[in-house]
């Protein structure tokens, strides 16, 4: 699973790099170009090397798309992506979330292959095709909740999901300077053709490797199959056709989540997608530095979001805090220092060693949320946790839909102070995210989503 979100990711920002080498930038310079320039001078090394980075091997075709045809090509992605969460997370409920999970990644993979050919039919196509991506990657995290709910005993949640789900900053991590590397030396449409490949090879040895639960698994020992099946009890079953519509629609703490989830997504979807943009316009970094650089913030949030997995763990393990304290704490730390250092590369003006800074301490510390809201469906329902995360990841995408466009249109001028505008706003959001859930969250179990046997049992006591 873990290298399964690494593809994932692989697939998905791998667009945000090569979108650099895929634009013809001398047709689609602003018309204040001379004052860009004044603003953050550009370094005397990235000038020496600047015709090389730039340059695409002799027959590949560039494109005179603007910034605003930039973010919504970015922001594509997600225009899909919103339309399966929630089918997929109540299928992968009902049936099991292995044949979702690894035919979504096949399936995008797949498309991925066809993405120069999409772009050299125009940029309508190539926003058609990502959209198709994003519809077909869409089932992928709610079919990991689900698979988690039958899989995770409950002590053990924190650090088996942030492990598994920290593939994807691991793949934004390795995906963004790997990029970089193949579009310098091979081209862009090498990018695509390389990823979606190994996407194909990785989807093999998921239907080969993976089963829906424990008790359908061939090789696993019989004592881990009844620990496993034991420590979650009847939470662990398929739910039915019928779910709670109703009750999920009116509770709190599903509110509680969905509300920072949106609003840390808008600075992650932000970074995701344009971060190698600003690496490009204002700090004037080539474009293997640009990939590099791009992904530092992806391998702090990598780290850490696995250390507060057992960090968190360790805290329900030795009963020091409740799973409800546990989860406001580490969402606050997740959403609301990531904002401080957001607000902090605001002010960073034309240093790059600053905004590179400010920008990894943003995602090292956004990487404590992985063990607090991320994670909270399988605490207050854990029959439903797949259907509650396609919900919850189905608002978190709006972010990945308008945050592109967003950055677009404030930056359309490629100024310092646009990009300002963009950092304060991320920060804004994320701040306003962690204040909610430590008001509204929970991690009780809701009575809407109890079994018939965990309610005898309580009417009994």
């Amino acid at each position: 699973m873990f290298f399964g979100f690494a593809v994932v990711y692989g697939l998905r920002v791998n667009l945000s790099v090569a979108m650099v080498a895929m634009v013809n930038g001398t047709n689609n310079q602003p018309s204040s170009n001379s004052n860009i320039s004044n603003e953050c001078p550009v370094p005397t090394h990235t000038l020496d090397n600047n015709s090389q980075s730039s340059e695409q091997p002799d027959g590949i075709p560039r494109y005179p798309w603007n910034p605003e045809m930039q973010g919504m090509l970015l922001s594509a992605f997600f225009f899909g992506y919103l339309f399966t969460q929630i089918p997929g997370g109540y299928l992968s409920g009902r049936f099991g979330g292995s044949l979702f999970l690894g035919g979504g990644v096949l399936g995008t993979a797949v498309l991925t292959l066809l993405t120069p050919l999409s772009a050299q039919l125009g940029a309508k196509w190539l926003f058609a095709l990502r959209a198709l991506e994003g519809f077909g990657e869409g089932v992928t995290f709610p079919a990991m909740m689900a698979m988690w709910a039958r899989w995770a005993p409950p002590l053990e949640r924190a650090r088996l999901m942030t492990f598994s789900g920290a593939g994807s900053s691991f793949g934004a991590f390795v995906a963004l300077p790997l990029t970089g590397f193949i579009c310098h030396s091979l081209g862009w449409p090498a990018v695509f053709y390389s990823c979606g490949s190994v996407g194909c090879l990785w989807a093999v040895f998921w239907f080969i490797l993976v089963s829906d639960e424990p008790r359908t698994h061939p090789r696993i020992s019989d004592r881990e199959k009844c620990y496993i099946i034991n420590s979650i009890g009847s939470q662990g079953t398929p739910h039915g056709w019928s779910v709670p519509v109703l009750s999920m629609l009116f509770s709190v703490p599903l509110w509680a989540i969905i509300i920072p989830q949106m609003c840390s997504n808008w600075s992650y979807y932000t970074l995701l997608t344009s971060l190698p943009t600003y690496m490009d316009s204002v700090l004037h970094f080539d474009l293997r530095q640009n990939s590099f650089l791009s992904a530092l913030p992806y391998l702090a949030g990598w780290l850490f979001s696995v250390g507060s997995g057992v960090l968190a763990d360790n805290l329900l393990e030795r009963e020091l805090l409740s799973v409800t304290a546990v989860r406001k704490l580490f969402t606050f730390i997740g959403l609301f220092l990531p904002a401080v250092f957001l607000l902090a590369v605001g002010f960073t003006g034309c240093s790059g060693v600053l905004a590179v800074t400010f920008l990894t301490l943003s995602s090292a510390f956004g990487g404590f949320s992985a063990a607090g809201v991320y994670i909270n469906q399988i605490d207050i329902a854990p029959r439903y946790a797949g259907t509650l995360l396609g919900i919850t990841n189905t608002f978190g995408t709006i972010p990945g839909v308008l945050a592109p466009i967003v950055v677009g249109y404030l930056t359309k001028d490629h100024s310092v102070t646009g990009w300002r505008h963009v950092f304060w706003l991320s920060a804004g959001v994320s701040a306003f995210g962690a204040i909610f859930y430590v008001i509204f969250g929970t991690g009780k179990i809701q009575s809407w989503a109890r079994t018939d046997e965990e309610s005898d049992t309580d009417t009994h006591n």
